[in-house]
């Protein structure tokens, strides 16, 4: 499935029923007088948080939403009938704003979460509502008000545990698919994940945790180079990032240089990435090339992070429970400070 992370949709509230003119005109019954009913109010368009969608890709081939109109009011005091209020589900993760001021309205950051987007208008008073002792037979009535129009903007952010980073081809791919339900496209060649891949990784049967496998990241992200704003986007959301680092590229041979260079991509999009808990593995520990050159940087890459470095391969699983328990202990703490936030 395509991954869609943005839309922008135009949403109308229904409008408000007019309110009716009318006066009894019956044989037997004198004294006939006014008996317009009243119109009725609009539907709302109301946004509520899925937890069963991952795109926005209902929404992007569809663009207008409207909501049903209120009915107008009728003769033998026979008030409209209401709009349905029209619900527009978006996954959880989606930030709303304003497409044209771009100001944030809305962030869809829990299960089952509602905003009304857009409020219907109000019905008109039929000239029955004017009827007062020395108004009897009042022929004013109200039109009903215009529903609320809006452009909106919608962003999903991916909602995971742990956020797997790290340059093009450092193993993420891979990594997610030897301990996750995922099974995203991998080969031996930079920017093979194009989009995001969410997986669940079962760590015991009453403990589990949602990875993402970000894009990989290059030198310049922040500022927008490749996809750079993208990636970063979605990686805002994780608790926990992995970080990891192939001793061997042959593009980028020094694994404490390509560290430093995505800590700052990190720290320069500013919002407080390099601050996350952050786990290192330096990977292909199945290659032996890898291997000499991991105990040459591994002590020199503690140092500079202040973090223990994990030795890992996906591809022959080598160390990979150890990397499960860092990062089980990782989101355990992070959840239990949001808890206690709560």
């Amino acid at each position: 499935m395509k991954f869609i992370d943005e839309a922008i949709i135009e949403v109308k509230a229904g409008d408000g029923g007019d309110g009716c003119a009318s006066f009894r005109r019956e044989k037997f019954v004198p004294r006939g007088g006014p008996d317009g009913g009243n119109g009725a109010h609009g539907g709302d368009i109301i946004i509520r948080a899925d937890e069963g969608l991952t795109t926005l890709m209902d929404v992007r081939y569809r663009r207008r939403f409207e909501a049903e109109r209120g009915g107008h009011g009728k003769g033998s005091q026979m008030h409209g009938r209401s709009g349905k209020d029209l619900v527009l589900r978006l996954p959880v993760g989606t930030v709303i704003s304003d497409a044209d001021t771009e100001e944030i309205l809305m962030d869809l950051d829990h299960p089952k979460q509602e905003w009304i987007a857009a409020k219907g208008g109000k019905g008109g008073w039929g000239n029955l509502h004017y009827v007062s002792s020395t108004h009897q037979a009042p022929r004013k009535t109200e039109k009903g008000v215009k529903g609320e129009e809006k452009r909106l903007r919608l962003e999903l952010k991916l909602l995971a545990d742990v956020g797997l980073v790290g340059l093009p081809n450092a193993g993420k791919s891979t990594l997610i698919a030897a301990i996750s339900n995922v099974r995203p496209k991998i080969a031996d060649y930079p920017f093979t994940t194009k989009v995001p891949n969410l997986g669940v990784v079962e760590y015991a049967p009453e403990a589990s945790f949602v990875v993402a496998d970000m894009p990989g990241l290059i030198e310049g992200a922040s500022e927008g180079s490749g996809m750079g704003f993208q990636f970063l986007r979605h990686i805002e959301r994780t608790r926990v990032l992995v970080h990891l680092l192939d001793p061997v590229d042959p593009a980028h041979l020094d694994p404490l240089e390509n560290y430093r260079m995505i800590r700052e991509e990190l720290r320069a999009h500013g919002t407080g990435l390099e601050q996350r808990k952050e786990i290192i593995c330096l990977t292909k520990m199945d290659i032996t090339e890898a291997r000499e050159k991991a105990e040459e940087v591994k002590e020199e890459l503690e140092r500079a992070s202040q973090n223990q470095v994990l030795l890992i391969s996906a591809a022959s699983r080598k160390g990979l429970q150890p990397l499960l328990t860092a990062m089980m202990q990782a989101v355990t703490a992070e959840r239990e400070k949001l808890s206690n936030k709560g």
